[in-house]
Parts: structure tokens; sequence; C-alpha cells
């Protein structure tokens, strides 16, 4: 199913409407600001083991996922000083940030190291989607192991996984970028990897 949201303004009775699909345990592809993604709600393991099938992801290799705001990352993730700068610098944006988990995140999406990969989108649709939910969301890249396509558009997406998922946001034509990977877990910063995000405050 295509949900069809304005990627500028999104209309609140719409992500509401997604909102719905996320609380009864649906999969859901959605847009952010390095293209579109499939989550679930970080707190349904039905659902994300839905998720972990469709990705053909090894169980022992979490998904990172997407919070609101910095309020929101210090819930789920322990928040060091220099982190915490550097976090209110560069978010909303392209990041993932590796950060030691908190009691609250749920064991399969904690490495064995008990860190966790947060993200804060800048997408309206994806911002709007998480505050309105109240929780976060997984993410990971709407790319599949039998697609070689490079999926970018709400119609190609629902052609190649229309069946697999219940919903598709569609806000538009969003070309995948991956975000930079930031290790937070010390008081020096690690560039895990560069993608769409300036690694230069990071150096």
């Amino acid at each position: 199913m295509l949900l069809a949201i304005n990627p500028t303004n999104p209309q609140q009775r719409l992500i509401e409407q997604a909102v719905k699909f996320l609380k009864n345990g649906g999969v859901i592809c959605y847009p952010t600001d390095t293209g579109y993604g499939i989550g679930c709600d970080l707190f349904n393991q039905k659902a994300i083991k839905q998720v972990i099938q469709l990705k053909k992801r090894p169980n022992n290799k979490p998904f990172s996922f997407m919070c609101s705001d910095l309020k929101d990352i210090s819930r789920f993730a322990h928040v060091s000083n220099t982190a915490y700068r550097l976090l209110k610098k560069n978010l909303p944006g392209p990041y993932t940030f590796v950060l030691p988990g908190t009691k609250l995140v749920p064991k399969t999406m904690a490495t064995k190291q008990k860190t966790v990969g947060i993200r804060v989108p800048a997408h309206p649709v994806s911002r709007l989607l998480l505050e309105t939910l109240g929780n976060p969301i997984i993410n990971t890249s709407v790319q599949l192991e039998d697609v070689n396509t490079v999926l970018s558009d709400p119609y190609e997406i629902e052609q190649y996984l229309g069946k697999r998922i219940d919903l598709i946001i569609d806000a538009g034509p969003v070309f995948p970028d991956p975000s930079s990977v930031i290790d937070l877990t010390s008081d020096y910063p690690e560039i895990l990897r560069e993608g769409k995000g300036d690694v230069t405050p990071f150096r």
C-alpha cells in the first residue's frame, strides 16, 4: 500500500495513519535524508523478526534505529559530555552514532559490546513519524539482496516490496546516500564510515 505524504510539510493525519501500522506491528518503508528505509517499532519483536527475515540479516548483527531528538537518544544511550556536544552540533543529520546502550534497548538491538547505532534524521516525514509514534524506529536501507536495481522511487519500491511490507510512504524520490558512521563510545570520536554527513567535526 502506498501512502502519499508531502515531503516538506507532512500532513499530521496521514502520519497518524502510518503510525497505526507501526503500533499494530507493521513493517513500513519510509523516507530519510539518506534514502528510503525499512523499519518498525523498536519494541515490537515480531515486527523486528520480519525485518530480519526480509533483509536476510544474521541475528547477531543488530540494526541501527532512529530517535526523534537528543533527549530521546539519552533514553537509549549513555551520552558523555564530549558525545553530547558533538551530537548537539551535528543532529539532526545524515549520521549514525555508535554509543553505549542503556537497559531500555531490546537485547536484539544491541551488539555483544552492548553498543547501539542511533540516528536522528533530518527528513521532515521521518521526524514527524518518530515524534508521533513516541518510540524509536528500526532503520535499515530499502535495498535487498535479491534486488539489483537501486531503489529510490516509491513506485519502484512498491513493485519489488509491495507484497512483503505493510506500507510504503510516498514522499517522492530520494536517492540513497549512506550516513556517515561515527563511534562515540570513547572520548575520541572514531570515523567508521565516511558517508553523506561531513566528518570534519570528528577528526
